[in-house]
């Protein structure tokens, strides 16, 4: 997943402002006790998320797939005032340990964090979105995509995370597993959709940043 030198990369985080004692705290837990824990989007991508926010002062963020609420908090720094998050996950078995780091953080009015099926709780998701975050099953990416396009006001954001998916996206060769096909499909539909620009960040697994027109 991390793809630069490791003393290139212990330079960046050196030269990037640190996390909050709230989020090491939250990162040193997730390795703790949660499985998968290379799911948290961690102290680089952390910054920039939050960067990127403080740089679109959106009103109102739609994360899919909260994990330990990392990402949410981060984001949650450069909302604009009285804006909010609707964040949706369906592991329920964190589902304490995730309000209890939002209320900690001062942000569970700012959070609203609801547990289900995505497909299911998006389309009842109101209001003009500027800006989504995407990071959860892989193989739902392009269906996430769909139910948020039309949402998302003209100027909004899309943010996909795992878009490099540890590299296996340039690897062609021999049979493609269904996620790493999932996101070369996603990569290849976003990328040639008229009603969108997009760069792709190399930063830890991949960002695709998408700016609806």
């Amino acid at each position: 997943m991390d793809f630069l030198p490791l003393e290139i990369q212990k330079y960046i985080e050196s030269r990037s402002d640190a996390e909050s004692e709230l989020l090491a705290k939250l990162n040193r837990e997730t390795n703790q006790k949660v499985l998968m824990p290379r799911m948290i989007s961690g102290h680089l991508q952390g910054r920039v998320l939050s960067m990127l926010c403080h740089m679109m002062q959106p009103n109102f963020i739609l994360e899919i797939g909260t994990y330990t609420g990392y990402s949410a908090i981060c984001m949650a720094e450069g909302l604009a005032e009285n804006g909010k998050i609707v964040t949706i996950d369906k592991n329920e078995e964190i589902e304490s340990m995730v309000r209890r780091y939002f209320q900690e953080a001062g942000l569970d009015s700012v959070i609203d964090y609801r547990i289900g099926n995505a497909m299911e709780l998006v389309p009842e998701v109101e209001g003009e979105i500027d800006m989504v975050f995407i990071d959860a099953d892989k193989k739902n990416y392009l269906n996430y995509y769909n139910l948020v396009i039309d949402k998302v006001r003209p100027g909004g954001f899309i943010i996909a995370d795992n878009v490099l998916w540890s590299g296996k996206v340039t690897k062609t060769e021999g049979k493609t597993d269904k996620d790493t096909q999932a996101i070369l499909d996603f990569n290849r539909s976003v990328h040639e959709d008229q009603r969108v620009e997009n760069v792709l960040f190399p930063i830890r697994d991949g960002l695709m940043v998408l700016r609806k027109k």
